[in-house]
Protein backbone atom coordinates (compact mmCIF):
# COMPACT_ATOMS: atom_id res chain seq x y z
CA UNK A 1 0.00 0.00 0.00
CA UNK A 2 1.16 3.61 -0.73
CA UNK A 3 0.91 6.59 1.57
CA UNK A 4 -1.81 9.11 0.64
CA UNK A 5 -0.59 12.49 -0.51
CA UNK A 6 -0.38 15.39 1.85
CA UNK A 7 -3.60 17.33 2.26
CA UNK A 8 -5.80 14.41 1.25
CA UNK A 9 -8.83 13.87 3.50
CA UNK A 10 -9.78 10.54 5.00
CA UNK A 11 -12.74 10.22 2.68
CA UNK A 12 -10.47 10.41 -0.35
CA UNK A 13 -8.07 7.72 0.89
CA UNK A 14 -8.09 4.54 -1.15
CA UNK A 15 -5.87 1.52 -1.22
CA UNK A 16 -3.63 1.34 -4.28
CA UNK A 17 -1.61 -1.82 -5.00
CA UNK A 18 2.09 -1.26 -4.46
CA UNK A 19 3.03 -2.61 -7.93
CA UNK A 20 0.49 -0.46 -9.69
CA UNK A 21 2.23 2.73 -8.62
CA UNK A 22 5.32 1.72 -10.58
CA UNK A 23 3.48 0.85 -13.78
CA UNK A 24 3.77 3.47 -16.54
CA UNK A 25 2.38 3.58 -20.09
CA UNK A 26 5.15 3.49 -22.69
CA UNK A 27 2.88 4.84 -25.39
CA UNK A 28 0.04 7.37 -25.66
CA UNK A 29 -3.41 6.33 -24.65
CA UNK A 30 -5.33 4.76 -27.52
CA UNK A 31 -7.74 7.31 -28.90
CA UNK A 32 -10.84 5.32 -27.95
CA UNK A 33 -9.61 4.85 -24.37
CA UNK A 34 -8.71 8.53 -24.16
CA UNK A 35 -12.21 9.59 -25.20
CA UNK A 36 -13.75 7.28 -22.56
CA UNK A 37 -11.38 8.62 -19.88
CA UNK A 38 -12.32 12.23 -20.78
CA UNK A 39 -16.05 11.36 -20.74
CA UNK A 40 -15.67 9.58 -17.39
CA UNK A 41 -13.78 12.54 -15.92
CA UNK A 42 -16.38 15.03 -17.29
CA UNK A 43 -19.18 13.04 -15.63
CA UNK A 44 -17.40 12.93 -12.26
CA UNK A 45 -16.20 16.54 -12.59
CA UNK A 46 -19.49 18.04 -11.49
CA UNK A 47 -19.55 16.14 -8.18
CA UNK A 48 -16.39 17.93 -6.98
CA UNK A 49 -16.34 21.29 -5.25
CA UNK A 50 -14.38 24.29 -6.53
CA UNK A 51 -11.78 23.75 -3.84
CA UNK A 52 -11.33 20.11 -4.86
CA UNK A 53 -10.73 21.04 -8.52
CA UNK A 54 -7.22 21.85 -9.76
CA UNK A 55 -6.79 25.54 -10.61
CA UNK A 56 -6.61 25.02 -14.43
CA UNK A 57 -9.98 23.23 -14.42
CA UNK A 58 -11.99 25.51 -12.15
CA UNK A 59 -13.14 27.68 -15.06
CA UNK A 60 -15.04 24.68 -16.47
CA UNK A 61 -16.94 23.89 -13.26
CA UNK A 62 -20.25 25.32 -14.53
CA UNK A 63 -20.06 23.56 -17.93
CA UNK A 64 -22.28 20.63 -18.80
CA UNK A 65 -20.50 17.28 -19.14
CA UNK A 66 -20.78 17.43 -22.95
CA UNK A 67 -19.36 20.95 -23.21
CA UNK A 68 -16.78 20.11 -20.57
CA UNK A 69 -15.60 17.11 -22.61
CA UNK A 70 -15.52 19.26 -25.78
CA UNK A 71 -13.72 22.34 -24.47
CA UNK A 72 -11.71 20.95 -21.48
CA UNK A 73 -10.88 17.44 -22.76
CA UNK A 74 -7.16 18.06 -23.28
CA UNK A 75 -6.83 19.95 -19.95
CA UNK A 76 -8.64 17.19 -18.04
CA UNK A 77 -6.53 14.43 -19.64
CA UNK A 78 -3.28 16.26 -18.88
CA UNK A 79 -4.32 17.04 -15.28
CA UNK A 80 -5.53 13.52 -14.76
CA UNK A 81 -2.11 12.21 -15.79
CA UNK A 82 -0.04 14.73 -13.80
CA UNK A 83 -2.16 15.32 -10.67
CA UNK A 84 -2.46 12.10 -8.59
CA UNK A 85 -4.79 13.75 -6.05
CA UNK A 86 -7.23 14.82 -8.77
CA UNK A 87 -7.02 11.31 -10.29
CA UNK A 88 -7.76 9.69 -6.91
CA UNK A 89 -10.76 11.98 -6.42
CA UNK A 90 -12.08 10.96 -9.87
CA UNK A 91 -11.37 7.32 -8.93
CA UNK A 92 -13.37 7.73 -5.76
CA UNK A 93 -16.34 9.08 -7.74
CA UNK A 94 -15.92 6.13 -10.12
CA UNK A 95 -16.03 3.63 -7.22
CA UNK A 96 -19.18 5.29 -5.98
CA UNK A 97 -20.80 5.25 -9.41
CA UNK A 98 -19.61 1.84 -10.66
CA UNK A 99 -18.66 -0.21 -7.55
CA UNK A 100 -18.93 -3.61 -9.25
CA UNK A 101 -16.57 -2.63 -12.11
CA UNK A 102 -14.14 -1.02 -9.66
CA UNK A 103 -14.11 -4.06 -7.34
CA UNK A 104 -13.63 -6.46 -10.26
CA UNK A 105 -10.66 -4.44 -11.56
CA UNK A 106 -9.03 -4.24 -8.17
CA UNK A 107 -9.30 -8.05 -7.81
CA UNK A 108 -7.82 -8.47 -11.28
CA UNK A 109 -10.93 -10.06 -12.79
CA UNK A 110 -12.54 -7.55 -15.23
CA UNK A 111 -16.04 -8.52 -16.35
CA UNK A 112 -15.94 -10.42 -19.63
CA UNK A 113 -19.17 -8.82 -20.85
CA UNK A 114 -17.98 -5.24 -20.17
CA UNK A 115 -16.91 -2.93 -22.98
CA UNK A 116 -13.11 -3.13 -23.29
CA UNK A 117 -12.91 0.64 -23.63
CA UNK A 118 -14.89 1.18 -20.43
CA UNK A 119 -12.67 -1.37 -18.64
CA UNK A 120 -9.49 0.34 -19.93
CA UNK A 121 -10.75 3.81 -18.96
CA UNK A 122 -11.69 2.64 -15.44
CA UNK A 123 -8.34 0.87 -15.07
CA UNK A 124 -6.51 4.03 -16.15
CA UNK A 125 -8.29 6.05 -13.45
CA UNK A 126 -8.24 3.41 -10.68
CA UNK A 127 -4.67 2.21 -11.47
CA UNK A 128 -5.07 -1.37 -10.16
CA UNK A 129 -2.22 -3.85 -10.59
CA UNK A 130 -1.76 -4.67 -14.25
CA UNK A 131 -3.72 -1.61 -15.40
CA UNK A 132 -1.19 -0.89 -18.18
CA UNK A 133 -1.89 -4.30 -19.72
CA UNK A 134 -5.61 -3.71 -19.47
CA UNK A 135 -5.25 -0.34 -21.20
CA UNK A 136 -3.00 -1.82 -23.89
CA UNK A 137 -5.32 -4.79 -24.38
CA UNK A 138 -8.33 -2.47 -24.61
CA UNK A 139 -6.47 -0.34 -27.13
CA UNK A 140 -5.59 -3.38 -29.22
CA UNK A 141 -9.15 -4.62 -28.94
CA UNK A 142 -10.46 -1.21 -29.98
CA UNK A 143 -8.06 -1.12 -32.89
CA UNK A 144 -9.08 -4.65 -33.86
CA UNK A 145 -12.75 -3.74 -33.57
CA UNK A 146 -12.09 -0.57 -35.52
CA UNK A 147 -10.24 -2.56 -38.12
CA UNK A 148 -13.06 -5.06 -38.27
CA UNK A 149 -15.58 -2.25 -38.62
CA UNK A 150 -13.38 -0.65 -41.25
CA UNK A 151 -13.11 -4.00 -43.02
CA UNK A 152 -16.86 -4.48 -42.87
CA UNK A 153 -17.39 -0.95 -44.12
CA UNK A 154 -14.81 -1.56 -46.82
CA UNK A 155 -16.61 -4.78 -47.78
CA UNK A 156 -19.91 -2.97 -47.86
CA UNK A 157 -18.35 -0.09 -49.81
CA UNK A 158 -16.73 -2.59 -52.18
CA UNK A 159 -20.06 -4.37 -52.67
CA UNK A 160 -21.75 -1.04 -53.24
CA UNK A 161 -19.03 0.02 -55.68
CA UNK A 162 -19.34 -3.35 -57.47
CA UNK A 163 -23.08 -2.82 -57.75
CA UNK A 164 -22.53 0.72 -58.98
CA UNK A 165 -19.88 -0.54 -61.40
CA UNK A 166 -22.27 -3.16 -62.73
CA UNK A 167 -24.98 -0.57 -63.00
CA UNK A 168 -22.61 1.87 -64.70
CA UNK A 169 -21.43 -0.87 -67.06
CA UNK A 170 -25.04 -1.69 -67.89
CA UNK A 171 -25.82 1.98 -68.42
CA UNK A 172 -22.62 2.31 -70.47
CA UNK A 173 -23.67 -0.63 -72.65
CA UNK A 174 -27.13 0.88 -73.03
CA UNK A 175 -25.59 4.29 -73.79
CA UNK A 176 -23.22 2.66 -76.27
CA UNK A 177 -26.12 0.92 -77.99
CA UNK A 178 -28.08 4.16 -78.03
CA UNK A 179 -25.04 6.08 -79.31
CA UNK A 180 -24.54 3.47 -82.03
CA UNK A 181 -28.20 3.82 -82.99
CA UNK A 182 -27.89 7.62 -82.93
CA UNK A 183 -24.68 7.40 -84.94
CA UNK A 184 -26.35 5.19 -87.53
CA UNK A 185 -29.30 7.59 -87.68
CA UNK A 186 -26.90 10.54 -87.92
CA UNK A 187 -25.02 8.80 -90.73
CA UNK A 188 -28.25 8.15 -92.59
CA UNK A 189 -29.37 11.74 -92.01
CA UNK A 190 -25.94 13.00 -93.07
CA UNK A 191 -26.17 11.01 -96.28
CA UNK A 192 -29.67 12.38 -96.89
CA UNK A 193 -28.44 15.92 -96.22
CA UNK A 194 -25.53 15.38 -98.59
CA UNK A 195 -27.93 14.30 -101.31
CA UNK A 196 -30.11 17.33 -100.58
CA UNK A 197 -27.01 19.57 -100.60
CA UNK A 198 -25.92 18.22 -103.98
CA UNK A 199 -29.46 18.76 -105.30
CA UNK A 200 -29.51 22.29 -103.84
CA UNK A 201 -26.10 23.05 -105.36
CA UNK A 202 -27.42 21.87 -108.72
CA UNK A 203 -30.48 24.11 -108.26
CA UNK A 204 -28.23 27.04 -107.34
CA UNK A 205 -26.10 26.50 -110.42
CA UNK A 206 -29.21 26.36 -112.61
CA UNK A 207 -30.53 29.49 -110.86
CA UNK A 208 -27.24 31.31 -111.41
CA UNK A 209 -27.33 30.33 -115.06
CA UNK A 210 -30.90 31.60 -115.30
CA UNK A 211 -29.90 34.84 -113.57
CA UNK A 212 -27.03 35.34 -115.97
CA UNK A 213 -29.38 34.67 -118.87
CA UNK A 214 -31.93 37.11 -117.41
CA UNK A 215 -29.22 39.74 -116.88
CA UNK A 216 -28.13 39.34 -120.47
CA UNK A 217 -31.76 39.65 -121.62
CA UNK A 218 -32.24 42.75 -119.45
CA UNK A 219 -29.05 44.32 -120.80
CA UNK A 220 -30.17 43.55 -124.34
CA UNK A 221 -33.62 45.00 -123.62
CA UNK A 222 -32.04 48.13 -122.14
CA UNK A 223 -29.83 48.56 -125.19
CA UNK A 224 -32.81 48.03 -127.46
CA UNK A 225 -34.90 50.48 -125.40
CA UNK A 226 -32.10 53.06 -125.51
CA UNK A 227 -31.85 52.65 -129.28
CA UNK A 228 -35.61 52.95 -129.66
CA UNK A 229 -35.66 56.01 -127.38
CA UNK A 230 -32.95 57.66 -129.44
CA UNK A 231 -34.88 56.91 -132.60
CA UNK A 232 -38.11 58.18 -130.98
CA UNK A 233 -36.39 61.39 -129.85
CA UNK A 234 -35.08 61.94 -133.35
CA UNK A 235 -38.50 61.27 -134.82
CA UNK A 236 -40.10 63.63 -132.26
CA UNK A 237 -37.67 66.41 -133.15
CA UNK A 238 -38.38 65.81 -136.85
CA UNK A 239 -42.14 65.89 -136.21
CA UNK A 240 -41.83 69.09 -134.15
CA UNK A 241 -39.88 70.69 -136.97
CA UNK A 242 -42.48 69.47 -139.45
CA UNK A 243 -45.29 70.83 -137.24
CA UNK A 244 -43.52 74.19 -137.07
CA UNK A 245 -43.19 74.20 -140.85
CA UNK A 246 -46.85 73.27 -141.26
CA UNK A 247 -47.92 75.99 -138.79
CA UNK A 248 -45.79 78.53 -140.63
CA UNK A 249 -47.23 77.45 -143.96
CA UNK A 250 -50.75 77.53 -142.54
CA UNK A 251 -50.24 81.02 -141.13
CA UNK A 252 -48.82 82.20 -144.44
CA UNK A 253 -51.77 80.67 -146.25
CA UNK A 254 -54.22 82.34 -143.88
CA UNK A 255 -52.50 85.71 -144.31
CA UNK A 256 -52.46 85.31 -148.08
CA UNK A 257 -56.13 84.36 -148.01
CA UNK A 258 -56.98 87.41 -145.93
CA UNK A 259 -54.93 89.67 -148.22
CA UNK A 260 -56.47 88.15 -151.37
CA UNK A 261 -59.95 88.55 -149.96
CA UNK A 262 -59.28 92.22 -149.15
CA UNK A 263 -58.01 92.90 -152.69
CA UNK A 264 -61.10 91.34 -154.21
CA UNK A 265 -63.27 93.42 -151.93
CA UNK A 266 -61.49 96.58 -152.99
CA UNK A 267 -61.86 95.68 -156.63
CA UNK A 268 -65.54 95.21 -156.16
CA UNK A 269 -65.69 98.53 -154.34
CA UNK A 270 -63.86 100.19 -157.24
CA UNK A 271 -66.39 98.77 -159.70
CA UNK A 272 -69.10 100.03 -157.43
CA UNK A 273 -67.49 103.50 -157.45
CA UNK A 274 -67.33 103.37 -161.24
CA UNK A 275 -71.00 102.60 -161.37
CA UNK A 276 -71.64 105.40 -158.90
CA UNK A 277 -69.61 107.87 -161.01
CA UNK A 278 -71.72 106.92 -164.01
CA UNK A 279 -74.81 107.67 -162.03
CA UNK A 280 -73.73 111.10 -160.71
CA UNK A 281 -77.13 112.46 -161.04
CA UNK A 282 -78.57 109.70 -158.96
CA UNK A 283 -75.83 110.24 -156.31
CA UNK A 284 -76.59 113.93 -156.09
CA UNK A 285 -80.19 113.17 -155.94
CA UNK A 286 -79.73 110.63 -153.22
CA UNK A 287 -76.92 112.67 -151.55
CA UNK A 288 -74.66 109.66 -151.24
CA UNK A 289 -71.21 110.42 -149.69
CA UNK A 290 -68.13 109.83 -151.82
CA UNK A 291 -66.02 106.68 -151.21
CA UNK A 292 -63.24 107.12 -148.59
CA UNK A 293 -61.39 103.78 -149.02
CA UNK A 294 -59.07 103.06 -151.92
CA UNK A 295 -57.11 99.92 -152.86
CA UNK A 296 -53.86 101.54 -151.80
CA UNK A 297 -55.25 101.81 -148.31
CA UNK A 298 -55.34 97.99 -148.04
CA UNK A 299 -51.58 97.61 -148.38
CA UNK A 300 -50.11 96.83 -144.96
CA UNK A 301 -47.65 99.52 -143.92
CA UNK A 302 -46.89 101.86 -141.09
CA UNK A 303 -48.50 105.24 -141.55
CA UNK A 304 -46.62 108.35 -140.51
CA UNK A 305 -46.96 109.02 -136.80
CA UNK A 306 -48.21 105.48 -135.95
CA UNK A 307 -46.26 103.21 -133.54
CA UNK A 308 -46.12 99.47 -133.35
CA UNK A 309 -44.75 97.13 -130.65
CA UNK A 310 -41.59 96.77 -132.73
CA UNK A 311 -41.08 100.58 -132.72
CA UNK A 312 -41.30 100.59 -128.92
CA UNK A 313 -38.85 97.72 -128.70
CA UNK A 314 -36.22 99.89 -130.37
CA UNK A 315 -36.41 102.61 -127.72
CA UNK A 316 -33.72 103.00 -125.08
CA UNK A 317 -35.60 101.15 -122.31
CA UNK A 318 -34.47 98.11 -120.30
CA UNK A 319 -36.38 94.89 -120.81
CA UNK A 320 -37.11 94.91 -117.06
CA UNK A 321 -38.31 98.55 -116.93
CA UNK A 322 -42.06 98.71 -116.05
CA UNK A 323 -42.28 101.82 -118.29
CA UNK A 324 -41.74 99.54 -121.28
CA UNK A 325 -44.95 97.66 -120.46
CA UNK A 326 -46.81 100.94 -119.99
CA UNK A 327 -45.74 102.12 -123.45
CA UNK A 328 -46.78 98.81 -125.02
CA UNK A 329 -50.23 98.94 -123.40
CA UNK A 330 -50.62 102.58 -124.45
CA UNK A 331 -50.70 101.51 -128.13
CA UNK A 332 -54.16 101.72 -129.76
CA UNK A 333 -56.23 98.55 -129.31
CA UNK A 334 -53.40 96.80 -127.39
CA UNK A 335 -54.13 93.26 -126.23
CA UNK A 336 -52.21 91.80 -123.23
CA UNK A 337 -52.12 87.96 -123.12
CA UNK A 338 -50.75 86.55 -119.81
CA UNK A 339 -49.42 83.03 -119.19
CA UNK A 340 -51.05 82.80 -115.72
CA UNK A 341 -49.21 80.02 -113.92
CA UNK A 342 -45.90 81.08 -115.47
CA UNK A 343 -46.31 84.48 -113.78
CA UNK A 344 -47.65 83.22 -110.41
CA UNK A 345 -45.02 80.50 -110.02
CA UNK A 346 -42.35 83.09 -110.75
CA UNK A 347 -43.69 85.64 -108.25
CA UNK A 348 -45.31 83.65 -105.42
CA UNK A 349 -44.82 79.88 -105.95
CA UNK A 350 -45.45 78.85 -102.31
CA UNK A 351 -49.11 79.95 -102.32
CA UNK A 352 -51.92 77.50 -103.23
CA UNK A 353 -53.03 77.64 -106.88
CA UNK A 354 -56.39 79.25 -106.11
CA UNK A 355 -54.67 82.00 -104.08
CA UNK A 356 -52.15 82.49 -106.91
CA UNK A 357 -54.97 82.95 -109.45
CA UNK A 358 -56.90 85.43 -107.28
CA UNK A 359 -53.81 87.54 -106.57
CA UNK A 360 -52.80 87.75 -110.25
CA UNK A 361 -56.32 88.50 -111.50
CA UNK A 362 -56.74 91.23 -108.90
CA UNK A 363 -53.58 92.95 -110.12
CA UNK A 364 -54.60 92.57 -113.79
CA UNK A 365 -58.01 94.11 -113.04
CA UNK A 366 -56.33 97.23 -111.59
CA UNK A 367 -53.93 97.37 -114.58
CA UNK A 368 -56.84 97.06 -117.04
CA UNK A 369 -58.65 99.91 -115.33
CA UNK A 370 -55.52 102.09 -115.49
CA UNK A 371 -54.57 101.42 -119.14
CA UNK A 372 -57.88 100.47 -120.81
CA UNK A 373 -56.12 97.69 -122.72
CA UNK A 374 -57.77 94.35 -123.47
CA UNK A 375 -56.41 91.65 -121.17
CA UNK A 376 -56.64 87.84 -121.38
CA UNK A 377 -55.20 85.56 -118.66
CA UNK A 378 -54.65 81.91 -119.67
CA UNK A 379 -54.31 79.05 -117.16
CA UNK A 380 -53.44 75.41 -117.82
CA UNK A 381 -56.62 73.36 -117.22
CA UNK A 382 -55.41 69.95 -118.45
CA UNK A 383 -55.09 68.52 -114.93
CA UNK A 384 -58.26 70.02 -113.45
CA UNK A 385 -60.56 67.38 -111.93
CA UNK A 386 -63.57 69.73 -112.16
CA UNK A 387 -64.35 73.19 -113.57
CA UNK A 388 -62.93 76.08 -111.56
CA UNK A 389 -65.54 78.22 -109.82
CA UNK A 390 -64.14 81.68 -110.53
CA UNK A 391 -65.79 85.04 -111.24
CA UNK A 392 -63.43 86.88 -113.67
CA UNK A 393 -62.73 90.46 -112.59
CA UNK A 394 -63.97 93.33 -114.72
CA UNK A 395 -61.83 94.03 -117.75
CA UNK A 396 -59.96 90.67 -117.64
CA UNK A 397 -60.83 87.63 -119.77
CA UNK A 398 -59.96 84.33 -117.97
CA UNK A 399 -59.45 81.15 -120.05
CA UNK A 400 -58.51 77.57 -119.10
CA UNK A 401 -57.08 75.20 -121.69
CA UNK A 402 -59.14 72.12 -122.65
CA UNK A 403 -57.99 68.57 -121.81
CA UNK A 404 -55.22 67.60 -124.20
CA UNK A 405 -54.35 71.24 -124.94
CA UNK A 406 -51.67 73.12 -123.01
CA UNK A 407 -51.84 76.75 -121.97
CA UNK A 408 -48.90 77.48 -124.34
CA UNK A 409 -50.87 76.19 -127.33
CA UNK A 410 -53.94 78.20 -126.27
CA UNK A 411 -51.76 81.36 -126.13
CA UNK A 412 -50.47 80.69 -129.67
CA UNK A 413 -54.07 80.23 -130.87
CA UNK A 414 -55.06 83.57 -129.33
CA UNK A 415 -52.14 85.33 -131.06
CA UNK A 416 -52.96 83.72 -134.42
CA UNK A 417 -56.60 84.79 -134.06
CA UNK A 418 -55.64 88.51 -133.92
CA UNK A 419 -55.59 90.49 -137.21
CA UNK A 420 -52.19 91.57 -138.53
CA UNK A 421 -51.07 94.95 -137.23
CA UNK A 422 -52.87 94.83 -133.89
CA UNK A 423 -50.48 95.31 -130.93
CA UNK A 424 -50.41 92.00 -129.01
CA UNK A 425 -48.18 91.65 -125.92
CA UNK A 426 -47.60 88.14 -124.48
CA UNK A 427 -46.29 87.77 -120.90
CA UNK A 428 -44.35 84.50 -120.43
CA UNK A 429 -40.87 83.39 -119.39
CA UNK A 430 -41.20 80.18 -121.44
CA UNK A 431 -38.65 80.52 -124.24
CA UNK A 432 -40.61 78.30 -126.62
CA UNK A 433 -43.78 80.38 -126.13
CA UNK A 434 -41.87 83.65 -126.58
CA UNK A 435 -40.23 82.50 -129.82
CA UNK A 436 -43.52 81.16 -131.21
CA UNK A 437 -45.56 84.31 -130.58
CA UNK A 438 -42.72 86.50 -131.84
CA UNK A 439 -42.88 84.70 -135.19
CA UNK A 440 -46.63 85.39 -135.28
CA UNK A 441 -46.06 89.15 -134.83
CA UNK A 442 -46.68 89.51 -131.06
CA UNK A 443 -44.31 91.14 -128.59
CA UNK A 444 -43.13 88.78 -125.77
CA UNK A 445 -42.15 90.20 -122.37
CA UNK A 446 -40.94 88.41 -119.22
CA UNK A 447 -43.12 87.52 -116.25
CA UNK A 448 -40.79 89.49 -113.94
CA UNK A 449 -41.59 92.68 -115.90
CA UNK A 450 -45.34 92.24 -115.33
CA UNK A 451 -44.75 91.48 -111.63
CA UNK A 452 -42.73 94.69 -111.27
CA UNK A 453 -45.53 96.65 -112.98
CA UNK A 454 -48.22 95.08 -110.78
CA UNK A 455 -46.17 95.91 -107.68
CA UNK A 456 -46.65 99.63 -108.52
CA UNK A 457 -50.45 99.41 -108.59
Amino acid sequence: MVDRPAGESGAERHDVPEGAADEVLDRPLPEGVRRRVVALTAESFGALTIAELPAPLRQYARFTPTRRAKFAGNAMAATLESDAVFRQRIAGKLREGQPELAEALEHGTPPAAADPLDVAAAAYVLRPEGWVKLVAAAGEEAQRASAERAGEEAERELARLREELAQVRGEARADAERIRADLDAARRENESLRRKLRSAQSDVKRGEAAVRKADAAVAEARDRAATEKTAADSEMRRLKARITEVETALETSRRATREGRSVEDMRLRLLLDTVLDAAQGLRRELALPPANVHPADTVEAVAPGRMTPKDIATRALSDMDPALLDQLLALPQAHLVVDGYNVTKTGYPTMPLDKQRLRLLGGLAVLAAQTGAEMTCVFDGAELAAPVLLAPPRGVRVLFSKPGVTADELIRQLVRAEPPGRPVVVVSTDREVADGVAKAGARPVSSALLLKRLART
